[in-house]
C-alpha cells in the first residue's frame, strides 16, 4: 500500500502544479481580459468625447451665427426705422409747403380784379403744384427705393454668410 500512496502522491502533486499552472493561467487570462476591455472603454471615451467636442463646437458655431442673424435682422429695422422717419418727414414738409403754397394763392386771390387774372392765378398755381408733386412723387421713390437697399443689406449679407458657411 505504501507504492499505491506514493503514487497517489504523486498524483496529488503533479495535480496541484497543474491546478497552480492553471489558476495562474486563468488569472493571467482574466488580467489581459481586464486591460483589453479598459483599454476598449477608454477608446470609445475618447471617440465620445471628440465627438462632444464637435458638437459642442457646431452648437457654438450655430449660436453665433444666429447671434449675427439677429443683429443683422436689428441693424435692418434701424435703417428701416430711420429710413421711414425721414420719408415721413418729407411728406409733412412736402404737405406744409404746399398748404403754404395754396394759401398764398387764396391770398392773391382775394385781390384779382378780373376773372381772367383769377383763371391765370390758378392755372399757375394748378401747374406749378402739379409740377412740385410729381417731382416730389419722384424723390419719394427714390427715397424709398434707397431704404430698401440699405435696409436688406445686413440681411443680404446673413444670407451670404450662410451660404459660404454651409455649403
Amino acid at each position: 500500500m505504501i507504492t499505491k500512496s506514493k503514487a497517489v502522491e504523486a498524483a496529488m502533486g503533479e495535480l496541484k502544479k497543474t491546478e497552480a499552472v492553471t489558476f495562474d493561467r486563468a488569472v493571467e487570462d482574466l488580467k489581459q481580459g481586464a486591460e483589453t476591455a479598459k483599454a476598449s472603454v477608454d477608446h470609445v471615451q475618447a471617440d465620445v468625447k471628440v465627438g462632444l467636442d464637435k458638437v459642442l463646437k457646431t452648437g457654438e458655431k450655430v449660436t453665433e451665427f444666429g447671434k449675427g442673424n439677429l443683429e443683422a435682422v436689428m441693424k435692418s429695422g434701424q435703417i428701416l426705422t430711420s429710413g421711414l422717419t425721414e420719408m415721413s418727414r418729407l411728406m409733412v414738409e412736402n404737405a406744409r409747403t404746399g398748404f403754404e403754397e395754396a394759401m398764398s394763392v387764396f391770398k392773391a386771390a382775394t385781390s384779382v380784379t378780373s376773372v381772367k387774372e383769377a383763371i391765370e392765378l390758378q392755372s399757375n398755381f394748378a401747374r406749378t403744384r402739379m409740377e412740385k408733386v410729381v417731382s416730389q412723387s419722384g424723390q419719394l421713390t427714390e427715397h424709398s427705393l434707397k431704404i430698401a437697399e440699405q435696409a436688406f443689406a445686413p440681411i443680404s449679407a446673413r444670407v451670404n454668410a450662410a451660404v459660404e458657411t454651409f455649403s
